[in-house]
C-alpha cells in the first residue's frame, strides 16, 4: 500500500458494530475516560497504529511482561551495538573527556 490512510481524515462512509458484555463495556471506557478518550478514540487509533505497522500493533501473547522484557533487552542489544560501531568507527574517549565533551566534570 503506497498511499497513506489516516483515520482522523478519512471520509467515515462505513460502520462497524460488535456485541460486548454491558459490564467490560463499561470498565473498558471508564479506563479510556481517565486519559480523556471514548471508546471510539481507542478504536480508531488501534485502527491508525494497525495502518501504520501494516499488522497487529500490540504483543499478543500469554505472557506478556516477558514479551516486553524480550523486547526490551533486544532493543538494547541494538543500541549497544550502535555504541560499539561508533566507537570502532570515531574511536574511544576516555571518562574524562566524555564528561568534559558534556559540560560535568567529576
Amino acid at each position: 500500500m503506497s498511499e497513506f490512510l489516516s483515520v482522523a481524515t478519512a471520509p467515515k462512509t462505513a460502520t462497524f458494530q460488535m456485541r460486548i458484555n454491558p459490564e467490560i463495556k463499561k470498565n473498558v471506557e471508564d479506563i479510556y475516560a481517565k486519559v480523556g478518550m471514548t471508546m471510539t478514540d481507542a478504536f480508531n487509533i488501534f485502527i491508525q497504529q494497525t495502518l501504520n505497522v501494516q499488522g497487529l500493533p500490540l504483543l499478543a501473547t500469554t505472557d506478556t511482561k516477558s514479551a516486553i522484557k524480550e523486547q526490551a533487552k533486544a532493543l538494547l542489544m541494538i543500541e549497544l551495538q550502535k555504541g560499539l560501531d561508533s566507537a570502532a568507527e570515531e574511536g574511544w574517549i576516555s571518562e574524562e573527556e566524555m564528561w568534559k565533551e558534556f559540560g560535568d566534570e567529576k
